[in-house]
């Protein structure tokens, strides 16, 4: 077999057989197959596509080149959830405590951020001493005894899947779907877990800008799922405005406890309590949005929170009195013109946070844990010049945030309105 027919025949819009996948991966996992031919697969793969049985093999393979946790130690049903990624989601610091704090259990191994903010790991670094790296067992025995943790993923979890991505970035062919839907639910299916959300992201600040890309995604991904015996929900949500109001990553700590506690923004508290509800159908539990109601009035969601914090050696003194990072300086932002918001550049707002130094343009980037924005700016919101609609939290020069600011955000007379969630997709039985 050569790799050379291989690309010649997805070039050539044919399908590729279980043998040439497998052909490929492992090839190429252990260095063989050299990445000029790798790249030129990749964009045959990007300019024609790939079938459902073609994409369920690139997954195995995917999967099978490293590590596949085994999570049969955890009792119950094992739930995960997974965000395609946006401006200020912190969904996972809500979700994993409030699932526990209903009787179920959600294990998750998140990654770092690339880009505006960092990831759900360096978010909940933001809290001093937080441990994301637990031995197996530590794991096992906080998500039994607690019914949550979020930890790092092992170095060893689909290394197939780093490699693929990274030439992939550097070949102009990341925003191709059964390549996303193969590097995302490889990822997922490693982990172990029997039951999956997934956060389909959809608008300005996503990899999916419009809803029929991120609906071929979700069916995809779905699919994947159910060819592997796994129950997946896919739940289209808006990423046509930042999620929430905080974009940084103790100030999204923040108003993660502010929403555990019941008084987030309203769109970021729909999306959680949604999400979650999904989860614990799930899980078989079906009066899910009576208990989430519960489990925040109560204080046991905020409990189970800080249970996690300090199962994972984080301050919950940092927690309770409130001295997560701040910055050294808060400048208020003012809209450009009168009249309502009619669109957003999401992804510039994250560039803004990114820019103060919340996020990271390369891996090796440190990223400044106090600085961000806290945004109003929402589809549809009535503004004028003299009342401020951005915070800018930095520690350094911040003139440039505010053009950048100026450009993403356009403000006319036509009210504008999304919903939070557009759809949800589930394998029909």
């Amino acid at each position: 077999m050569r790799i050379v027919d291989i690309i010649e025949k997805k070039r050539d819009n044919l399908v590729l057989s279980e043998k040439e996948i497998t052909y490929v991966i492992k090839h190429y996992s252990i260095g063989e197959v050299p990445d000029y031919q790798m790249s030129a697969l990749l964009m045959a793969i990007y300019f024609n596509g790939m079938n459902k049985e073609e994409t369920s093999y690139l997954v195995r393979e995917m999967l099978l080149s490293g590590d596949v946790i085994d999570l049969s130690k955890l009792e119950g049903t094992k739930l995960d959830k997974h965000s395609t990624g946006g401006v200020g989601d912190k969904t996972s610091l809500v979700i994993g405590p409030l699932v526990a704090a209903c009787g179920a259990k959600l294990a998750k191994m998140s990654g770092r951020g690339l880009g505006h903010t960092g990831g759900t790991l360096d978010k909940l670094e933001a809290i001093k001493g937080f441990n994301i790296h637990l031995t197996e067992e530590q794991f096992f025995k906080q998500v039994n005894e607690i019914g949550v943790a979020i930890v790092g993923q092992t170095k060893n979890l689909v290394p197939a899947d780093k490699l693929l991505y990274a030439l992939r970035d550097v070949t102009a062919t990341v925003p191709s779907i059964p390549l996303i839907a193969a590097s995302i639910m490889s990822k997922k299916l490693a982990s172990g877990s029997d039951k999956i959300v997934l956060d389909v992201k959809v608008g300005s600040g996503a990899f999916m800008t419009n809803l029929d890309d991120a609906e071929e995604l979700a069916n995809a991904m779905v699919e994947i799922g159910d060819s592997f015996g796994k129950e997946v929900v896919a739940v289209l949500s808006n990423m046509d405005q930042p999620l929430g109001e905080a974009i940084g990553n103790a100030l999204e700590v923040k108003e993660a406890i502010k929403t555990l506690k019941g008084h987030g923004p309203a769109d970021f508290t729909k999306l959680c309590f949604e999400l979650t509800e999904e989860l614990l159908t799930l899980a078989g539990i079906n009066n899910g949005k009576e208990l989430i109601e519960k489990a925040v009035a109560s204080g046991a969601a905020y409990q189970k929170f800080l249970d996690m914090i300090e199962a994972q050696g984080g301050s919950v003194e940092q927690i309770e009195t409130d001295t997560l990072p701040k910055a050294k300086k808060i400048v208020k932002y003012y809209p450009t013109a009168n009249g309502y918001i009619t669109a957003i550049d999401t992804k510039e707002i994250g560039r803004a946070a990114m820019l103060l130094g919340a996020g990271r343009a390369s891996k090796d980037d440190v990223i400044d844990m106090a600085v961000g924005l806290i945004s109003k700016a929402k589809l549809g919101l009535l503004v004028n010049t003299k009342e401020s609609l951005i915070e800018i939290h930095a520690n350094g020069d911040y003139k440039e945030v505010i053009e950048v600011l100026n450009n993403a955000i356009t403000i006319g007379s036509e009210i504008i309105s999304k919903p939070i969630i557009y759809k949800k997709i589930r394998k029909e039985s």
